[in-house]
């Protein structure tokens, strides 16, 4: 019986070390990827003067989030060779490393294949936080970079979650990686029988970057089309509505009917 309560005891004692070496890993990864965060926070004030680029920024992320899991995967082996029993098995399973690998590749091949795709998208940047992209036909800002999916969220407050490895897979639009402004289009349609002259010249302004064009026409009616930039992608809703707003007034006020499109 003594014996019994001794291994019984050792054995609680050996539970507990192991929390509290998985405790402490990721009370040491929060506050490793704290300190990252801020350093590079530092960095981007005193180099640029204000915030990172959006490159610099992925590649921060992507920096953070793998010190993180490098750090907690520590602390679960730390944890696992404070249990005799964990010890033993984990001895037996590095003997045989090359069996382990391969079980563990083929279980976790989608999940393996999105992280070496996010560690790819993040060195080759063909998109970045910040970017103004179409992915399938959905178009949107790139909100987040994780080691695994990415972010991006739609005009309506929705968000497109895509897996690593489809957009490294796939071709996707980045509207934004050459300069920050997007482009900004809104439209109005017109009676057959208005005056599309005065119509587009209402709104035309060579000098704020605004053109207009004939889009569509039909039987029923004409629509025009205005189009302009906005300085980023935070900023192309409020310039359409503007935009919109101010065709339509001055369309009312000079009696030139319109429904927007």
């Amino acid at each position: 019986m003594p014996d019994a309560h001794f291994y019984t005891a050792a054995s609680s004692d050996d539970w507990i070390a192991a929390g509290v070496a998985i405790a402490v890993a990721f009370l040491v990864a929060h506050l490793v990827d704290r300190a990252i965060a801020k350093r590079g926070a530092t960095v981007g004030e005193l180099v640029t003067r204000g915030d990172l680029s959006p490159a610099a920024q992925t590649r921060l992320r992507l920096i953070r989030q793998l010190v993180f899991v490098g750090i907690v995967l520590i602390g679960l082996f730390i944890a696992a060779l404070k249990i005799p029993e964990a010890s033993k098995i984990a001895t037996g399973l590095l003997a045989s490393s090359a069996v382990l690998g391969l079980v563990i590749g083929f279980a976790a091949r989608q999940t393996l294949a999105n992280a070496v795709a996010g560690i790819i998208l993040a060195i080759t940047q063909p998109l970045r936080v910040g970017d103004w992209v179409t992915f399938e036909e959905e178009t949107g800002e790139v909100e987040d970079m994780k080691l695994t999916y990415t972010y991006i969220r739609l005009g309506d407050g929705r968000r497109l979650i895509v897996p690593n490895e489809r957009l490294a897979q796939s071709s996707v639009v980045n509207h934004t990686i050459a300069e920050r402004r997007v482009q900004v289009e809104v439209s109005v349609w017109l009676p057959a029988d208005a005056d599309l002259d005065k119509a587009m010249e209402l709104i035309a302004d060579e000098q704020a970057g605004i053109s207009v064009s004939v889009a569509e026409a039909d039987k029923e009616g004409v629509r025009l089309s205005a189009t302009t930039w906005a300085s980023s992608p935070a900023e192309r809703a409020r310039t359409a509505t503007e935009l919109r707003a101010r065709w339509l007034r001055l369309l009312r006020e000079h009696a030139l009917s319109s429904t927007e499109a």
